[in-house]
């Protein structure tokens, strides 16, 4: 049976597990959450995707959906290396999503919220948490390559999305020029420009106003 992920092209975890997919030509189904919502559903431990099957395993969270696809699906990408590298990755996996996207979706929930129940403060707080991130990553980058040396792992396939969105919440400015530059590098590799496109018609979910920039 062929692999099947269900997802939204607009998502920023969808994102990240359809990176490693496109990028090895790995054959798989791809099932919207928009039009295959009741069967989602009932596979979903916990109602948030993405989410792959496998025959009859379910595998949950985009960076193990990434690791299964290293130890049963490889391909000409090798996504977590081993050894300290493979640390490197896996650390910096965590700093994408924790400390840049989930940073970055605070501002958007709230403008979802009722006007009685919005948290500026929090907002803020969360927007503080954000530039320390940027900051710190603008220090720890080179001039070129990708998160973790010259190959691109699961680092970049988790930085992709979360830099994407990010800098529509809060610019990386022209004072972080490593960090815009590996963004732009991100968004010239072609998966990542795949997922770009494919996400371009849902723009108008975004509730702050997507920027034309991209």
């Amino acid at each position: 049976m062929s692999l099947i992920l269900f997802g939204h092209p607009f998502s920023s975890y969808t994102w990240k597990a359809l990176i490693p997919l496109w990028a090895n030509d790995t054959p798989f189904e791809f099932r919207s959450v928009e039009q295959h919502g009741p069967e989602f559903a009932a596979l979903s431990p916990f109602g948030q995707f993405p989410l792959l099957v496998d025959g009859g395993q379910v595998i949950a969270e985009s960076s193990i959906i990434i690791e299964h696809l290293d130890r049963h699906h490889p391909g000409s990408n090798r996504w977590i290396p081993d050894g300290d590298e493979g640390l490197q990755v896996r650390f910096l996996d965590r700093v994408f999503d924790s400390r840049v996207m989930d940073k970055a979706t605070v501002p958007v929930g709230n403008a979802l919220r009722p006007e009685d129940k919005r948290d500026p403060h929090g907002v803020e707080q969360a927007m503080v948490q954000l530039r320390r991130a940027y900051d710190w990553l603008e220090g720890r980058l080179g001039d070129d390559g990708w998160a973790v040396g010259e190959r691109f792992t699961m680092a970049d396939c988790a930085a992709a999305p979360a830099l994407f969105y990010a800098d529509w919440i809060e610019r990386i400015g022209p004072d972080r020029p490593r960090l815009a530059a590996y963004r732009a590098r991100l968004l010239a590799q072609p998966a990542v420009s795949r997922a770009v496109e494919q996400a371009r018609p849902y723009r108008h979910y975004f509730p702050l106003g997507a920027p034309d920039r991209d």
